[in-house]
């Protein structure tokens, strides 16, 4: 098999690099006088690969979202993949505290720095039957590295005796050009700092608009780095039903889909207020997002899953870590969500709702950009149990831990695996 970076060069002439409009230097440099950086969408394909290109469909496009941080369970990929009617399949694994050990991983071993499981346990063991399905796959596993985890992927492929395309998403990372930015503006916005000397990474969040190039060019598989969590999500729907870069309430619309499923089962019950009101923790369901070419979508989760979709549900995912409910700011469009509607669709196992209302306008001129740097600290983390009937919800939690472990291994010993239910 040829190297990575080898493919990529006999295919720079069919590929296109995707330069970003807007100045890098507005967003994390007050001293650069130059563009910093370009947004690149690379792509593996064959001599004979067939190019999608943005499709005006009317037909309602699903997405699942299988992972909501790194280490969530492997569970979520087969119930999806088997009862989702699914596609695309998306995975978001990033957060600011994932970046800084991903950098730590490349540190150490050069050809690491993503996330493996998405490689091993997400995709290696339905890699067949998703490629059967034909459903496409977006995640931003790729971290500090995502060539070495699209090189991963395409000997998965390999493997498995298929031919599956594989682009990757790069231009996230800004380190190459720490030397010209000596100072960098913070996020309140109020002030300015010098870099530490010590930095370790810096990554800029991207947007959908390099995923949605991928897409059109025909990817089966997308890998990023550091991009918006939503983006995932946006890109197909941008990429499906051709909306375009200035059509804001759509594409605020496909963000909120984005925003609701991008924490994996958060908006099904997983950390739900009500939790006793939730079913089955062991077996969890996942959502799923079937939206529409007018950006009003509906929420659910695969049948014979636990789990709860309700207003409740989705409202408190509605409104975690945006902030500014009127101006939620995204690469791609400034989100209004004050007039979001959620309405329960009743007759649904497991509950759905219809969700609408959301409104758009031009991004800003600035990308939000995550550094880390070594200072010497070490942090151990615990998941406390807290709030009123504490003590039952942590009963309840550890059972549901030891119905999981005893599925798992039930499926391992017979060798069989229930899609909707045990999973492994």
């Amino acid at each position: 098999m040829q190297s990575f970076p080898q493919l990529l060069r006999q295919t720079n002439d069919a590929l296109t690099c995707l330069s970003w409009s807007r100045n890098w230097r507005k967003c994390v440099s007050l001293r650069c006088n130059s563009r910093l950086a370009q947004v690149s969408c690379n792509a593996i394909m064959s001599p004979s690969s067939r190019r999608f290109t943005s499709s005006s469909e009317t037909k309602p496009v699903r997405i699942g979202c299988a992972s909501g941080f790194w280490g969530d369970t492997a569970t979520s990929v087969p119930q999806l993949v088997h009862s989702g009617n699914l596609d695309f399949l998306v995975f978001d694994y990033l957060s600011e505290i994932t970046m800084s050990l991903l950098t730590a991983a490349k540190t150490k071993t050069p050809n690491l720095g993503y996330a493996p499981d998405f490689v091993h346990v997400a995709l290696a063991p339905f890699i067949n039957d998703i490629q059967r399905k034909g459903i496409r796959v977006v995640s931003n596993a790729g971290g500090v590295n995502p060539l070495s985890c699209a090189e991963a992927i395409q000997e998965v492929i390999r493997k498995a005796g298929l031919n599956l395309k594989v682009a990757v998403v790069t231009g996230d990372d800004l380190m190459p050009h720490r030397s010209s930015l000596s100072e960098v503006k913070m996020a309140d916005g109020s002030s300015r700092q010098k870099l530490p000397k010590s930095l370790h990474s810096m990554n800029a969040y991207l947007g959908a608009l390099p995923i949605k190039r991928c897409l059109d060019l025909g990817a089966d598989i997308v890998v990023t780095g550091r991009c918006v969590d939503s983006a995932v999500t946006l890109a197909p729907l941008m990429h499906t039903f051709g909306w375009g870069r200035r059509e804001y309430d759509l594409l605020a619309a496909g963000s909120l889909a984005g925003h609701l499923i991008e924490c994996g089962a958060q908006s099904t019950g997983g950390v739900f207020t009500d939790w006793h009101k939730v079913p089955d923790w062991d077996i969890m369901g996942f959502p799923v997002v079937e939206v529409s070419s007018d950006g009003s979508f509906l929420l659910s989760k695969p049948p014979l899953t636990g789990g709860l979709v309700s207003f409740g549900s989705v409202a408190e995912q509605l409104v975690y870590e945006i902030s500014d409910p009127k101006r939620y700011l995204l690469p791609d469009v400034s989100c209004d969500f004050s007039q979001v509607t959620i309405q329960e669709v009743p007759g649904v196992d497991g509950g759905a709702v219809k969700v609408t209302g959301a409104k758009g306008s031009a991004p800003s001129q600035e990308y939000k950009v995550c550094a880390t740097y070594m200072d010497g600290f070490r942090a151990t983390a615990v998941c406390p149990v807290g709030g009123p009937r504490a003590a039952e919800k942590a009963r309840r939690t550890a059972e549901s831990i030891i119905k999981r472990c005893v599925c798992v291994c039930v499926c391992v010993c017979v060798r069989e695996i229930k899609p909707q239910h045990c999973s492994i």
